[in-house]
């Protein structure tokens, strides 16, 4: 479990467990009460992150938002460890995606010469037939070659295919032995994060491959950011309830993380521009997908919560961004998320 690493890192600190619920407000920082009774209640999108990074590493809620000095110190180790971190360590992309993706984006690719290009990877071969036989694609008549599956799916289905395929064991191995369960959720994340971006792109005329693809990879640099930890990690001890500050550091360097990830991969210019743009708070100047990106980001981490009952399941974020994106299309857009992610009751 990620809270064992976490208890070993701090081992120097004698701050009891907090055995608060996750979705519990930190006394420094209440969460805010609506107004009427029918409002939905409001979370800062500050309180927001932090819920979401506690949920993603198993910890439990803070007892304080400023870092403690051996929080300081750990930051400090963490920005070293990164300056050394080797890109070349993530795992790497399939030679054969940057091509598929470049053919993907002609609207004329033909069948054929799609699955030439998928045929060249077992591995793609093997996750295209899968889905294609899924209930949700299931044929009249069985699929018998490659090229039927290309065509059964159609370019966009092709598209989340191929990103799922390649992504989902990058996500989920580069937060190392210890950050499976991260791993997982990261995963989690990324797919209503990349459905958002995708939906919220469309409005302002973003490309829709590169908007999934954008929302997809948004968070590579939170695992980093744990197996990073994974280097700091004295013997056991008792896990403390880290400051909100501390958190906020890990994600300030797991963000330029992400961006030297995608800029490794050479993944598509406007994708970069977004990740970069994504350093620093959303604004109605940055680009369409750098804004696309950003809010999704949000209504992912949120609709996440939600379904785990870490926040309410009416959380309204609508509002959030009036000068960028009007409300009733994030309305829209959280509605859209909810009826891809129904919010069932899952374990704490």
């Amino acid at each position: 479990m990620v809270v064992k690493m976490w208890r070993r890192l701090f081992r120097s600190r004698a701050v009891p467990v907090s055995r608060a619920p996750a979705v519990a407000p930190r006394p420094a920082a209440p969460v805010p009460m609506p107004a009427a009774d029918h409002a939905a209640p409001a979370i800062s999108q500050a309180e927001l992150g932090d819920r979401f990074h506690r949920f993603v590493l198993g910890l439990p809620a803070a007892e304080s938002s400023e870092p403690s000095a051996a929080e300081l110190a750990t930051l400090k180790r963490l920005e070293l460890l990164s300056t050394r971190f080797d890109m070349r360590s993530l795992p790497r992309l399939p030679t054969v995606l940057p091509q598929l993706l470049r053919t993907l984006k002609s609207d004329s690719a033909a069948g054929g010469e799609l699955a030439k290009l998928v045929g060249r990877d077992p591995l793609m071969v093997g996750e295209v037939m899968r889905v294609t036989g899924s209930v949700f694609y299931r044929a009249a008549q069985p699929i018998t070659s490659l090229q039927q599956a290309v065509v059964l799916l159609g370019q966009d289905g092709l598209r989340r295919v191929l990103t799922q395929h390649v992504m989902k064991p990058i996500l989920q191995a580069n937060a190392g032995t210890l950050g499976h369960v991260a791993g997982e959720r990261l995963w989690e994340h990324a797919e209503r994060c990349a459905h958002a971006c995708a939906w919220l792109g469309r409005s302002s005329g973003c490309d829709a491959f590169e908007a999934y693809l954008a929302g997809i990879i948004c968070h590579t640099g939170t695992g980093a950011v744990v197996r990073l930890l994974d280097q700091l990690m004295p013997p056991e001890a008792e896990a403390p309830a880290l400051s909100s500050g501390f958190l906020d550091g890990c994600a300030q360097l797991a963000a330029r993380l992400s961006l030297q990830a995608s800029q490794h991969w050479e993944l598509p210019p406007r994708v970069i521009d977004a990740m970069t743009e994504c350093q620093a708070p959303v604004t109605a100047t940055g680009s369409a997908l750098g804004r696309a990106l950003a809010i999704a980001d949000a209504l992912a981490i949120a609709q996440l919560l939600a379904e785990h009952g870490r926040v309410p399941a009416d959380l309204d974020l609508s509002h959030g961004w009036p000068d960028i994106l009007g409300p009733n299309l994030l309305a829209r857009c959280q509605q859209d998320l909810r009826r891809q992610f129904p919010l069932e009751k899952k374990p704490l």
